[in-house]
């Protein structure tokens, strides 16, 4: 009788973090960023269709990078736990935390359990209130959740991307230089990016109960010019 094959568990969680981080990596990387009123949410993303970037509930959105089926799942579940939890209490019971704890579990879960962990980062976003404020949860492939307090970077070459952009941040900031400011990090210095290359949204108070708005490719131009 042979005996079967032993890998340390460190070695395992060492492959399979390996693994998910080249997956991540190989995609293209996306940023949200308070500004004066809300959350912008810029990605380099040149379908129009494949969406990074959604709306979850009323003041929430997601984000993901990676494979995309993976995180359009994960998407989709979020939305069905909003909207039962919206309607058997109360839509203000639907907040960012408890999805983001709901998406950690999850990719926790598979992380340690499954042979192929899940080749994801998301972000939930939550637009605040006077009960709370402005969030950012920034979700990795094995579970950790880190709240970010003035923007997050995902996917792609991520550490070139924050370190510029936390050189560029303002606290405050318009609309116009908050996304300008993002793109250029996003680009780097040997590239740039044209709106049919990018999707962005916003999260703010102006467009209504809902706050979710996508800056379609007219609008993104506009913000971007000279």
């Amino acid at each position: 009788m042979s005996m079967p094959y032993y890998v340390a568990p460190e070695q395992v969680m060492k492959d399979r973090a390996e693994y998910a981080q080249k997956g991540i990596a190989r995609g293209r990387s996306l940023v949200a960023s308070l500004y004066a009123e809300g959350v912008v949410l810029v990605a380099e993303n040149p379908s129009r269709t494949l969406h990074k970037i959604s709306e979850i509930y009323d003041r929430i959105a997601f984000a993901g990078v990676g494979k995309y089926n993976e995180y359009d799942q994960l998407r989709v579940a979020g939305i069905r736990h909003a909207d039962s939890k919206g309607f058997a209490y109360s839509r203000e019971d639907v907040d960012a935390r408890s999805l983001a704890n709901l998406y950690a579990q999850h990719l926790g879960n598979v992380f340690t359990h499954e042979m192929k962990p899940l080749e994801v980062e998301i972000l939930v976003a939550e637009l605040g209130t006077t009960v709370r404020p402005t969030q950012l949860f920034h979700i990795a492939y094995e579970g950790t959740i880190t709240d970010e307090d003035r923007f997050a970077v995902l996917g792609g070459d991520a550490e070139p991307i924050r370190e510029q952009l936390a050189e560029a941040y303002v606290d405050g900031w318009d609309l116009v230089a908050a996304t300008r400011a993002i793109v250029a990090s996003l680009a780097g210095p040997e590239r740039t990016l044209g709106p049919d290359e990018l999707e962005a949204a916003v999260l703010a108070d102006g467009n209504g109960r809902r706050t979710f708005r996508r800056i379609e490719p007219d609008e993104l131009a506009a913000l971007l010019a000279d």
